[in-house]
Protein backbone atom coordinates (compact mmCIF):
# COMPACT_ATOMS: atom_id res chain seq x y z
CA UNK A 1 0.00 0.00 0.00
CA UNK A 2 1.11 3.56 -0.59
CA UNK A 3 1.19 6.49 1.84
CA UNK A 4 -2.50 7.32 1.36
CA UNK A 5 -3.88 4.51 3.45
CA UNK A 6 -7.52 3.85 2.52
CA UNK A 7 -10.07 3.75 5.34
CA UNK A 8 -12.63 0.94 5.51
CA UNK A 9 -15.66 1.21 7.78
CA UNK A 10 -17.05 -2.15 8.94
CA UNK A 11 -20.67 -2.04 10.11
CA UNK A 12 -21.29 -5.49 11.59
CA UNK A 13 -22.98 -6.51 14.85
CA UNK A 14 -21.32 -9.94 15.15
CA UNK A 15 -18.08 -9.39 17.14
CA UNK A 16 -16.30 -12.44 15.69
CA UNK A 17 -17.02 -11.35 12.11
CA UNK A 18 -15.91 -7.81 12.89
CA UNK A 19 -12.63 -9.02 14.42
CA UNK A 20 -11.84 -11.36 11.52
CA UNK A 21 -12.50 -8.67 8.93
CA UNK A 22 -10.52 -6.06 10.87
CA UNK A 23 -7.51 -8.38 11.25
CA UNK A 24 -7.44 -9.35 7.58
CA UNK A 25 -8.02 -5.84 6.22
CA UNK A 26 -5.33 -4.34 8.44
CA UNK A 27 -2.96 -7.07 7.27
CA UNK A 28 -3.61 -5.82 3.72
CA UNK A 29 -2.63 -2.28 4.73
CA UNK A 30 -6.08 -0.75 5.23
CA UNK A 31 -7.01 1.57 8.08
CA UNK A 32 -10.11 0.03 9.69
CA UNK A 33 -12.82 1.59 11.83
CA UNK A 34 -15.91 -0.29 12.91
CA UNK A 35 -19.22 -0.20 14.71
CA UNK A 36 -21.96 -2.68 15.63
CA UNK A 37 -24.77 -0.12 15.58
CA UNK A 38 -26.58 1.20 12.53
CA UNK A 39 -27.38 4.61 13.99
CA UNK A 40 -23.76 5.14 15.07
CA UNK A 41 -22.65 4.08 11.60
CA UNK A 42 -24.35 7.08 10.01
CA UNK A 43 -22.48 9.44 12.34
CA UNK A 44 -19.19 7.68 11.68
CA UNK A 45 -19.66 7.86 7.91
CA UNK A 46 -20.10 11.64 8.11
CA UNK A 47 -17.10 12.03 10.44
CA UNK A 48 -14.69 9.57 8.88
CA UNK A 49 -15.64 9.85 5.19
CA UNK A 50 -14.37 6.27 4.65
CA UNK A 51 -13.15 5.08 1.27
CA UNK A 52 -15.25 1.91 1.50
CA UNK A 53 -18.13 0.64 3.66
CA UNK A 54 -18.67 -3.05 4.45
CA UNK A 55 -22.28 -3.02 5.58
CA UNK A 56 -24.25 -5.80 7.24
CA UNK A 57 -27.94 -5.91 6.26
CA UNK A 58 -29.33 -6.84 9.69
CA UNK A 59 -28.26 -4.38 12.39
CA UNK A 60 -29.56 -3.03 15.70
CA UNK A 61 -30.82 0.51 15.37
CA UNK A 62 -30.87 1.58 11.74
CA UNK A 63 -30.85 -1.29 9.22
CA UNK A 64 -28.10 -1.72 6.67
CA UNK A 65 -30.50 -1.14 3.78
CA UNK A 66 -31.60 2.18 5.33
CA UNK A 67 -27.99 3.25 5.90
CA UNK A 68 -27.24 2.49 2.27
CA UNK A 69 -30.28 4.48 1.13
CA UNK A 70 -29.33 7.51 3.24
CA UNK A 71 -25.67 7.48 2.13
CA UNK A 72 -26.56 7.28 -1.55
CA UNK A 73 -29.03 10.17 -1.21
CA UNK A 74 -26.33 12.61 -0.06
CA UNK A 75 -24.16 14.12 -2.83
CA UNK A 76 -21.13 14.36 -0.53
CA UNK A 77 -21.34 10.66 0.40
CA UNK A 78 -22.84 8.85 -2.56
CA UNK A 79 -19.43 8.22 -4.15
CA UNK A 80 -18.37 5.98 -1.24
CA UNK A 81 -18.58 2.34 -2.41
CA UNK A 82 -20.76 0.06 -0.28
CA UNK A 83 -20.51 -3.72 -0.17
CA UNK A 84 -23.65 -5.14 1.41
CA UNK A 85 -23.13 -8.28 3.52
CA UNK A 86 -26.15 -10.41 4.30
CA UNK A 87 -27.32 -13.86 5.35
CA UNK A 88 -30.08 -13.35 2.76
CA UNK A 89 -28.95 -15.10 -0.40
CA UNK A 90 -32.20 -14.93 -2.37
CA UNK A 91 -31.96 -13.14 -5.71
CA UNK A 92 -34.75 -10.68 -4.89
CA UNK A 93 -32.89 -9.59 -1.74
CA UNK A 94 -29.70 -9.05 -3.74
CA UNK A 95 -31.66 -7.02 -6.27
CA UNK A 96 -33.20 -4.93 -3.48
CA UNK A 97 -29.78 -4.21 -2.01
CA UNK A 98 -28.31 -3.21 -5.36
CA UNK A 99 -31.33 -1.10 -6.28
CA UNK A 100 -30.96 0.77 -2.99
CA UNK A 101 -27.49 1.79 -4.15
CA UNK A 102 -25.11 -0.90 -2.89
CA UNK A 103 -22.14 -1.29 -5.22
CA UNK A 104 -21.75 -5.00 -4.49
CA UNK A 105 -23.46 -7.73 -2.48
CA UNK A 106 -22.01 -10.81 -0.80
CA UNK A 107 -23.89 -13.52 1.09
CA UNK A 108 -22.94 -15.16 4.37
CA UNK A 109 -21.10 -17.42 4.85
CA UNK A 110 -18.47 -15.81 2.65
CA UNK A 111 -14.78 -16.27 1.95
CA UNK A 112 -12.72 -13.52 3.58
CA UNK A 113 -10.30 -13.69 0.63
CA UNK A 114 -13.17 -13.11 -1.80
CA UNK A 115 -14.53 -10.19 0.24
CA UNK A 116 -11.09 -8.54 0.32
CA UNK A 117 -10.75 -9.07 -3.43
CA UNK A 118 -14.11 -7.38 -3.95
CA UNK A 119 -13.09 -4.56 -1.60
CA UNK A 120 -9.94 -3.98 -3.65
CA UNK A 121 -12.06 -4.04 -6.82
CA UNK A 122 -14.24 -1.24 -5.47
CA UNK A 123 -11.21 0.76 -4.33
CA UNK A 124 -9.64 0.31 -7.75
CA UNK A 125 -12.47 2.47 -9.08
CA UNK A 126 -12.77 4.98 -6.24
CA UNK A 127 -9.16 5.16 -4.92
CA UNK A 128 -7.03 3.58 -7.66
CA UNK A 129 -3.65 4.67 -6.27
CA UNK A 130 -4.42 2.94 -2.95
CA UNK A 131 -4.24 -0.44 -4.70
CA UNK A 132 -1.22 0.44 -6.82
CA UNK A 133 -2.93 1.65 -10.00
CA UNK A 134 -1.16 4.28 -12.09
CA UNK A 135 -2.94 7.63 -12.38
CA UNK A 136 -3.03 9.60 -15.62
CA UNK A 137 -4.27 13.16 -16.15
CA UNK A 138 -3.49 15.10 -19.32
CA UNK A 139 0.31 14.94 -19.69
CA UNK A 140 0.92 13.71 -16.12
CA UNK A 141 1.51 10.13 -14.98
CA UNK A 142 1.77 9.15 -11.31
CA UNK A 143 3.00 5.68 -10.38
CA UNK A 144 2.26 4.87 -6.70
CA UNK A 145 4.33 1.68 -6.79
CA UNK A 146 7.59 3.38 -7.81
CA UNK A 147 6.66 6.73 -6.21
CA UNK A 148 7.51 8.58 -9.42
CA UNK A 149 5.72 11.33 -11.35
CA UNK A 150 6.21 12.25 -15.00
CA UNK A 151 4.96 15.23 -16.96
CA UNK A 152 5.39 15.25 -20.73
CA UNK A 153 7.71 12.25 -20.29
CA UNK A 154 10.02 14.19 -17.96
CA UNK A 155 10.32 13.13 -14.34
CA UNK A 156 9.04 15.57 -11.71
CA UNK A 157 10.80 15.42 -8.35
CA UNK A 158 8.33 15.67 -5.46
CA UNK A 159 8.66 15.46 -1.70
CA UNK A 160 6.47 12.94 0.18
CA UNK A 161 3.80 15.49 1.10
CA UNK A 162 3.57 16.92 -2.43
CA UNK A 163 3.34 13.36 -3.79
CA UNK A 164 0.41 12.56 -1.50
CA UNK A 165 -1.23 15.86 -2.39
CA UNK A 166 -0.93 15.22 -6.12
CA UNK A 167 -2.22 11.67 -5.67
CA UNK A 168 -5.33 13.00 -3.93
CA UNK A 169 -5.98 15.55 -6.68
CA UNK A 170 -5.33 13.07 -9.52
CA UNK A 171 -7.65 10.42 -8.08
CA UNK A 172 -10.60 12.83 -8.35
CA UNK A 173 -9.96 15.25 -11.25
CA UNK A 174 -12.35 18.19 -11.14
CA UNK A 175 -13.33 17.66 -7.51
CA UNK A 176 -12.85 20.71 -5.32
CA UNK A 177 -11.10 19.82 -2.05
CA UNK A 178 -11.24 22.29 0.83
CA UNK A 179 -8.23 22.70 3.09
CA UNK A 180 -9.65 20.61 5.94
CA UNK A 181 -10.35 17.70 3.58
CA UNK A 182 -6.83 17.87 2.19
CA UNK A 183 -5.39 17.97 5.71
CA UNK A 184 -7.34 14.81 6.64
CA UNK A 185 -6.38 12.96 3.45
CA UNK A 186 -2.76 14.04 3.07
CA UNK A 187 -1.55 14.65 6.64
CA UNK A 188 -3.96 12.36 8.51
CA UNK A 189 -6.86 12.91 10.88
CA UNK A 190 -4.75 12.55 14.02
CA UNK A 191 -2.15 15.19 13.17
CA UNK A 192 -2.70 18.88 13.88
CA UNK A 193 -1.47 21.10 11.05
CA UNK A 194 -2.50 24.68 10.36
CA UNK A 195 -4.69 24.98 7.26
CA UNK A 196 -2.26 27.53 5.81
CA UNK A 197 0.23 24.68 5.50
CA UNK A 198 -1.93 23.35 2.68
CA UNK A 199 -1.40 26.54 0.70
CA UNK A 200 2.37 26.29 1.18
CA UNK A 201 2.51 22.72 -0.15
CA UNK A 202 0.15 23.46 -3.02
CA UNK A 203 2.57 26.24 -3.98
CA UNK A 204 5.51 23.82 -3.87
CA UNK A 205 3.57 21.29 -5.94
CA UNK A 206 2.73 23.92 -8.54
CA UNK A 207 6.37 24.96 -8.78
CA UNK A 208 7.51 21.34 -9.22
CA UNK A 209 4.89 20.59 -11.89
CA UNK A 210 6.01 23.69 -13.83
CA UNK A 211 9.70 22.80 -13.60
CA UNK A 212 9.75 21.53 -17.20
CA UNK A 213 7.26 24.07 -18.53
CA UNK A 214 3.55 23.65 -19.11
CA UNK A 215 0.45 25.29 -17.68
CA UNK A 216 -0.50 25.15 -14.02
CA UNK A 217 -2.97 22.23 -13.78
CA UNK A 218 -4.16 23.10 -10.25
CA UNK A 219 -7.19 25.37 -10.02
CA UNK A 220 -7.80 27.60 -7.01
CA UNK A 221 -11.50 27.95 -6.22
CA UNK A 222 -11.95 31.11 -4.18
CA UNK A 223 -13.54 30.42 -0.81
CA UNK A 224 -13.63 26.67 -1.48
CA UNK A 225 -10.21 25.10 -2.07
CA UNK A 226 -8.27 23.41 -4.84
CA UNK A 227 -9.01 21.13 -7.78
CA UNK A 228 -7.09 19.48 -10.59
CA UNK A 229 -8.34 20.69 -13.95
Amino acid sequence: MNDLQPTVLIVEDEPAQREILTFNLEAQGFRVVSTADGSEALMMIAEEMPDLILLDWMLPGTSGIEICRQVKMQPSLRGIPIIMISARSEDDEKVRGLETGADDYISKPYSVAELIARAKGQLRRSRPASVGERLVFDDMILDPETHRVFRSDKEVKLGPTEFRLLTTLMEKPGRVWNREQLLDRVWGRDIYVDTRTVDVHVGRLRKALASHGGDDPIRTVRGAGYALG
